[in-house]
């Protein structure tokens, strides 16, 4: 070998090196859940609704849109349009329908439940509309006392759900949120979430479960726990943050800015969260799930610089991650 040339654990330190210098476009569809980054007057869902989606459609940042039920058809219309020029993935979100109606998917009670359904497949249509492969929702709240109740009313929502999605070839998922502070939510701690996944899974292959990194804290669990545990039912991640201390401005699942005062999560959070989801086999340049943003502005901060915020610390989480494989 000449002499001054890299020997070989040299050359294979620069392939790791370039190899992680790789975009994370690779291996991830990133998105923004839109009407959390951009949310609408109180009353007034639909006000700035085409001129923020115009916004995340301009920013190549941005591979992929979450977006919610638009009750206006002709204004559907309009973001149908706009979709489907931008080349963005959708994703359509129906749990704002459920918590802004009440509606519960495992309501004891038949016909309540039976409610929620409906509107579920109600979503599903409005989603495959405006371009989405799936749906995603959440449990409904529940009683200590009729757990097993409950989650046998949710088991029945949600096959009737998958069955209709099937015929549609779209997906199904549910996202993991706290079971006892804000939502209160039957799925909740993610050893539930797994049994859910693996009796639905008996039945359905469209079913998969959405996993929050600002809802960890929440159910007083660790990424390491949850992402491990949820491994074989996982098809959709969030990065956000959240308020854990009781009295605490912006407490329990208000989705505040990374870093915000008295919260957990920030760049070094997000690190852990990608060496978790690398380590578990999630990174995945044949087909890329889709990793969102879901951060709100709190109080008079303007969303761009939320949005502008999260960038940075997912960027510079990214850059770090490779020293702390």
């Amino acid at each position: 070998m000449a002499r001054g040339g890299p020997g070989k654990e040299q050359i294979k330190q620069i392939i790791k090196e370039d190899k992680m210098r790789e975009s994370i476009h690779k291996y991830f569809k990133l998105g923004v859940v839109q009407n959390m980054a951009y949310p609408s007057p109180a009353g007034d869902p639909n006000r700035n609704l085409l001129e923020s989606i115009r916004k995340i459609a301009c920013d190549d940042t941005f591979d992929a849109i979450e977006i919610t039920w638009i009750g206006d058809s002709q204004l559907r219309g309009q973001v149908k349009r706009m979709l489907e020029a931008s080349h963005l993935t959708v994703c359509y979100a129906a749990q704002p329908r459920l918590l802004s109606t009440g509606l519960n998917v495992n309501h004891l009670d038949e016909a309540e439940r039976q409610k929620a359904e409906d509107v579920l497949i109600e979503s599903l249509d409005e989603a495959e509309q405006l371009g989405s492969k799936g749906i995603a929702f959440l449990s409904g709240k529940w009683r200590p006392e009729t757990r097993e109740e409950s989650y046998s009313q949710l088991l029945k929502t949600t096959r009737h759900l998958c069955d209709r999605a099937k015929a549609k070839n779209m997906s199904v998922e549910l996202e993991v949120f706290d079971f006892d502070i804000a939502k209160a939510s039957l799925i909740g701690p993610a050893p539930l979430a797994a049994r859910l996944a693996a009796d639905i899974r008996q039945t359905h292959n469209n079913f998969g479960l959405l996993i929050d990194l600002s809802h960890i804290p929440l159910t007083y669990e660790t990424s390491e726990f949850v992402v491990r545990t949820l491994r074989p039912y996982v098809t959709h991640f969030h990065i956000g943050n959240a308020v854990i201390e009781p009295g605490m401005e912006a407490f329990g699942d208000t989705h505040p800015r990374f870093g915000f005062p008295r919260s957990p999560n920030d760049t070094a959070q997000v690190v852990e969260f990608l060496r978790l989801m690398k380590a578990e086999g999630f990174f995945d340049s044949g087909n890329p799930p889709v990793l969102s943003f879901e951060v709100k502005p709190w109080g008079d901060e303007r969303p761009e610089l939320v949005v502008a915020g999260a960038k940075r610390v997912l960027n510079r989480a990214w850059a770090m991650l490779e020293e702390n494989v």
